[in-house]
This record gives structure tokens, C-alpha cells and sequence, in this order.
């Protein structure tokens, strides 16, 4: 009588198995009963039991229940024993953990067996597997009518019903697990039948790979054998590669295998970006035989994978990456294999390693130019397969701070080298680096530039109504409405589009009152400072004013209009002057009278905006026509009042020559 805590056994099984692990284990059992009788021919029935309801849809009735059944050696005392002891060494020399029976109970309610065996004479065997501390309960041993020894083993009421209804969909899984046992040299395997409850629809499982029409045939590999290890820890591994026709929807995959049992599954995708997809025969034209796709299924042998699978075989004992221990860890053993198996399909896999880079070319080149560089050094083999634009972005980005991180490593061991020699070597070296990192970022900024300027037009054309943007539109393209420098960074404007000198300004307000909620409001106030020759807040600074009028808005010119922008420039600079203002910090403003103010109108130049700019306000026109300009020299003032399309045109000419030599 034994006595284990089953519930806690089982419920520690945390490796990876399935629904199909205790269904395998108790062919496998059988398979070897049968070799221990030395039975010609061995014959294994594995029966389908169906739930007793019909479903609604009138489709098959869910699987609840399988029996295999064996004509093996039977449940001799000392078959019976091993199944009584926890972690049993009976069958050690065939693989066996002791263990594997408890995944019966943790996918299915029941487990009994019935089995004839002979000692002395036939006898039966009868048992249920227990479920709290005896592992062999309600046994009963009789004599038996029966001179065949064999045994039945049912798995009754599964726990959740994860298996699909079809047979031939339950006997491939079976298939793609058992295989190894099909295709080990110099070993029959014996007959293994799948069928219905009333032996309806016969399936024999060895005929998926032997038959000529098998929906799994073996593909070779050059090179089919590999050593992995270091020093006097090397171990021999050996791949078996198949197609498996008909995938259905699943991927192919690598099979770590142990004592012929599939213990471990990956997805070669993982490791080869190509593999994603499935494959096809060819038909005489060269062209994708559509009705005769596979996948590719790559098996693994080794005395190393023997000799370190875990008791439930659903992985191993050593570590899935950089295992110390061992010394070989299962990331090292799938990406060769996968890199070996790519042989087999290797034209598949070039061409859509050619489409692949071509995408990632063509993205580069018409989204992020910038990247040229590391696209055409970079390995490609580590993007998806269909990466989208983000995954191209993510990773370039991603080797882009890579390079960033190992230039500025670089640097700082120059800067704590001593010895001057050294230091010469290295820097003529290092700044090169620097200098094609720094190209990147201007290409990435100016290419960006093209989009803003495209995004700016688009802002300044009708919409389907026949209507211009807003004001609020059109301005927060150039600089975003209620913000100021205090809370948008360099990056966030646009002022460019208006002058290269207002990207480096000490101090921008937008839109918000100049004196804490109580003043008027000009678009646009900048306190101009030139970081190559000019300090903070000095009265030499210019201080620029703009204000913003819709596209197709004139009325601020009629008489009665209180939006007169070249007066409220005049107000804002009188007021500047007047001291009335402080900075954002609090400090005084450094306003002497010879500070030069600038004042920027931007509005639709119509012949009633024209007229009155000439006979109302004595402006002048530029020679293009589409700018009108005045100097009030008692204030230092200059105003001009320009088209958005002057605006739009100066900016295009003034970066025209980049995106030319970018080829945007």
C-alpha cells in the first residue's frame, strides 16, 4: 500500500503539458508492455468515447473519454508494483521517471485499468488509480478466461474539454508527439489505431508517415548533425526534419525529443522571422501549389536531452538560456537547429528574405531617411517577417540608441586614457562615429521639416465646404495656441516657418496674457536671443511680435473693427516700453530705446487688405507683391504684413535645397 499526497503531486505539474500528455503517456506504457512480451504484431487500439448528449447544432458530440487498449505483457506484480511507487526506477533504462501517470488525473476525472497477465496461469488484473494518498485503489486480481495477455487502460471524463471533435484533427496531434517513435532506425513501432466508440472510422496511425500519400514525409538536411558544449562537456545532437502537410493554422516548430517522446516545443519563427508562414510544394511552373501546403517540423535527439528531462517530460532540467550548470541551454540547441533546418526550404526562405529587405528599404527610404545609414549595416534577419512601419522604427530606433550608448562608452574611455598615443589612435576614429550619428539626427530633423511644411499647406488650403482653416488651425502649426516656452520644448514649435532666428529664443508666449491674466493678447511674443553672440534679457535683444488672421478673413480692416493687428502691435511694443511687463522668472525687462521691435502680420493679402495697407496704414509693397512693410521710427519698429503663401513659399525655399540633397 502506497502512501502519497496524489493531490499535491499533481497539482505541482507545471511544465508544459497538455490534454494529449496523459493520452501519449499511456501509449507509450503500452508500446513498451508490447516490447516486454517480444509480441509480433503489436497492436495498440486507442478509443474514442463521445458525450451521450447531442449538441444542438447536430454536429459530433464533444470527447469525454478515451480507451487504450494493448496486447502486452499485461500488469505483472511487478508492472503493478512500479505503478504503486512514486518516482518507480522500474522502466529507467527505457526513459521512465515514475511519474508520468499522475498527468492522468490532472487532465481527466478517472483513471482504471484492466488487465490480463500471465503468472502461473492467466490471471486479471483490476484497479483504479486513487486520488488521495494511495496511488492503486479498489483492486481486485481473479482468475481469467482469457489466454491473451493485454491491458486496458481508460481515461475517464476529461476535465476541460480543449480536444477537438474530428478524429483525423486528434490523430494528427497524437501523430506529430509519437512521431519519433515511427521514425527511430531499426525499430517497428506497433500498429497504433484511433476509431470511434463502435470501431466506426478506423485511423491507423503509422500510416501518416509511411503511406506514399502520407501527409508527413521526412526532408533531408546537409548537415543533420551538430556538436554543442565546451571543452570536455561536448554533446552530439541530431535533427530529423519533416513536412507536415494540411497545418491548419499552426507553425512550424522545433521538438526537443527524450526517450522518443517529445518533450518541448518552439516556434522556429523565433529565431528565423520567415518561418511565420507557411510553405508550399511547387507545381511545374515554379508557382505555390496552393492545395499542398506544410509546415516544418524539426526533431531533436540527444543522450543530453535523455539525460535531462524533467519527470512530467514536458521540459528539461537545464536552464532555457545561458545555463552555467549544464553547460547547454535550450536557446543554444533551437537556434542552431532552426539555422540547420533552414536548409530544407532555403529558396523559400531567400526570397522572402529579399522581400523582407526590400520593404524595409523602401520604408526607409520614403519615411525615415535619417536611417539610410544603419538600414544598409544593420543584419536584417532579426525584423518580422511583414514587419510593419512601427516594428521598422522600433528596432532601428532601438539600434540607433545602441550605437549612441557604445559611442559615448568609447568617448568616455578617451577622455580617462592618459597616455597621449593612445588617445591620438582613437580620436580621428571616434569622431567619425560621432560625426555620421550627428548626420542621422539632421537628416531625421529636416525630413521631419518636409512633413510639417506639407502638413502647413494642407492647413492653408479650402476645405470640401469650400472653407479655410481656423486661425487656431494654421497657428498651432507653427506654434501650439495657450503655450508658452515654459511648456514646450524646442522641439514643439515650428517658428522656422517664419525666421531661422526664432528657433532659439530666450522666452515665447502664445496666446497668453502679458501680465498675469490682466493685459491684451498678442499670438505670437518672442524675446529674441541668438545663442551664437547674445545674452539673456539684454536690452540689445529684439523683442518679435506677430499676429495671426484666418486665410480668407478681411473684416479687420473696416473702420469699426477692434482687431486692427498692425494697432495692437504698436499697443503691445508701447506697453513693452512702458515697463508695464516681467519677465516669466519676475525679472525686470531690459527695454532700452534703441531695442529693436519686430512686428509680423500673417493674413490673406485680398485688394481690401492691399487698399487699406496703401491708403490707411502708408505701407509699402515688396517687390514680389506679397508682403507690404513699414518703419515707425519713434517706437524702433518694423512691421511687415505678409501673405500665408509668401510664408509657405519662403519657407520651401529656404529648406528646398535639403530635401533636394535628401531626395524628399
Amino acid at each position: 500500500m502506497s502512501n502519497v499526497n496524489i493531490k499535491r503531486a499533481i497539482d505541482n505539474i507545471k511544465s508544459n503539458t497538455t490534454v494529449y500528455t496523459p493520452i501519449v503517456e499511456v501509449i507509450v506504457n503500452a508500446i513498451q508492455a508490447i516490447e516486454a512480451a517480444s509480441v509480433i504484431p503489436g497492436e495498440i487500439k486507442v478509443i474514442v468515447k463521445r458525450s451521450s448528449q447531442l449538441e444542438a447544432d447536430e454536429s459530433l458530440p464533444s470527447v469525454e473519454s478515451f480507451e487504450i487498449i494493448d496486447n502486452g505483457i499485461g500488469f505483472t506484480v511487478n508492472n503493478r508494483d512500479s505503478f504503486d511507487t512514486l518516482y518507480s526506477d522500474y522502466k529507467i533504462s527505457e526513459g521512465g521517471k515514475g511519474f508520468g501517470r499522475f498527468t492522468c488525473l490532472k487532465y481527466f476525472e478517472d483513471l482504471t485499468v484492466d488487465s490480463v497477465y500471465y503468472d502461473s496461469g492467466y490471471n486479471r488484473r483490476m484497479f483504479s488509480m486513487g486520488k488521495k494518498n494511495d496511488i492503486i485503489v479498489n483492486e481486485t486480481v481473479v482468475d481469467s478466461d482469457s489466454t491473451a495477455t493485454g491491458t486496458k487502460i481508460s481515461l475517464i471524463s476529461v476535465k476541460s474539454n480543449t480536444l477537438n471533435k474530428k478524429l483525423p484533427t486528434i490523430a494528427r496531434s497524437l501523430v506529430e508527439i509519437l512521431l519519433p517513435y515511427f521514425i527511430t532506425k531499426d525499430y517497428v513501432c506497433p500498429e497504433i489505431t484511433l476509431t470511434e466508440e463502435d470501431g466506426s472510422n478506423p485511423i491507423i496511425l503509422n500510416d501518416y508517415i509511411r503511406d506514399a500519400s502520407a501527409v508527413i514525409k521526412e526532408i533531408s538536411i546537409k548537415m543533420n548533425t551538430f556538436s554543442l558544449g565546451r571543452s570536455d562537456n561536448i554533446h552530439d545532437f541530431e535533427i530529423r526534419a519533416f513536412r507536415i502537410y494540411s497545418p491548419r493554422n499552426k507553425v512550424s516548430k522545433i521538438s526537443l525529443v527524450a526517450h522518443k517522446r517529445e518533450a518541448v516545443e518552439a516556434s522556429i519563427h523565433s529565431y528565423i522571422p520567415e518561418f511565420s508562414e507557411e510553405f508550399y510544394d511547387k507545381k511545374e511552373d515554379g508557382t505555390d501549389n496552393q492545395d499542398r501546403n506544410y509546415i516544418i517540423k524539426a526533431y531533436v535527439f540527444s543522450k543530453y536531452l535523455d539525460d535531462h528531462v524533467l519527470l512530467e517530460r514536458g521540459g528539461f532540467e537545464f536552464h532555457k538560456e545561458n545555463d552555467l550548470t549544464h553547460g547547454i541551454s535550450q536557446v543554444e540547441i533551437e537556434s542552431k537547429v532552426a539555422e540547420l533546418t533552414k536548409d530544407a526550404v532555403i529558396s523559400d526562405i531567400s526570397v522572402r528574405q529579399d522581400k523582407k529587405k526590400k520593404r524595409i528599404i523602401s520604408y526607409v527610404e520614403e519615411e525615415a531617411p535619417w536611417h539610410k545609414m544603419i538600414a544598409n549595416e544593420i543584419d536584417l534577419s532579426a525584423f518580422p517577417y511583414n514587419p510593419t512601419n512601427e516594428d521598422i522604427e522600433s528596432l532601428l530606433q532601438r539600434e540607433k540608441y545602441r550605437r549612441e550608448m557604445a559611442i559615448r562608452g568609447e568617448v568616455n574611455a578617451i577622455l580617462k586614457d592618459n597616455n597621449a598615443e593612445n588617445v591620438n589612435k582613437s580620436v580621428s576614429k571616434i569622431v567619425g562615429k560621432i560625426s555620421e550619428s550627428s548626420k542621422n539626427d539632421l537628416i531625421h530633423y529636416i525630413a521631419m521639416r518636409r512633413k510639417v511644411l506639407d502638413l502647413f499647406r494642407k492647413s492653408l488650403e479650402v476645405n470640401a465646404k469650400g472653407e479655410y482653416s481656423s486661425e487656431a488651425v494654421v497657428h498651432d502649426v507653427i506654434f501650439p495656441l495657450k503655450e508658452d516656452s515654459d511648456s514646450i520644448c524646442y522641439d514643439d514649435h515650428n517658428l522656422w516657418i517664419i525666421d531661422e532666428r526664432l528657433n532659439f529664443t530666450n522666452y515665447i508666449s502664445s496666446e497668453l496674457p502679458l501680465n498675469g491674466g490682466k493685459s491684451e493678447r498678442p499670438d505670437l511674443l518672442v524675446y529674441d536671443k541668438r545663442v551664437a553672440f547674445r545674452g539673456d534679457n539684454e536690452s540689445s535683444n529684439p523683442v518679435t511680435i506677430f499676429e495671426f488672421k484666418k486665410p480668407d478673413r478681411d473684416d479687420f480692416v473696416n473702420p469699426s473693427s477692434k482687431e486692427d493687428p498692425v494697432e495692437q502691435i504698436i499697443r503691445y511694443v508701447n506697453s513693452i516700453k512702458d515697463g508695464s511687463y516681467k519677465t516669466p522668472e519676475g525679472r525686470k525687462m531690459n527695454i532700452a530705446e534703441n531695442t529693436p521691435f519686430y512686428g509680423y502680420v500673417i493674413c490673406e493679402l485680398t485688394s481690401k487688405v492691399e487698399k487699406w495697407l496703401k491708403t490707411v496704414k502708408n505701407f509699402k509693397p515688396m517687390p514680389d507683391g506679397m508682403a507690404w512693410f513699414q518703419w515707425y521710427e519713434n517706437i524702433n519698429l518694423y512691421i511687415e504684413v505678409l501673405s500665408w503663401d509668401k510664408l509657405l513659399k519662403d519657407a520651401d525655399m529656404r529648406n528646398k535645397i535639403f530635401f533636394h540633397k535628401l531626395g524628399i
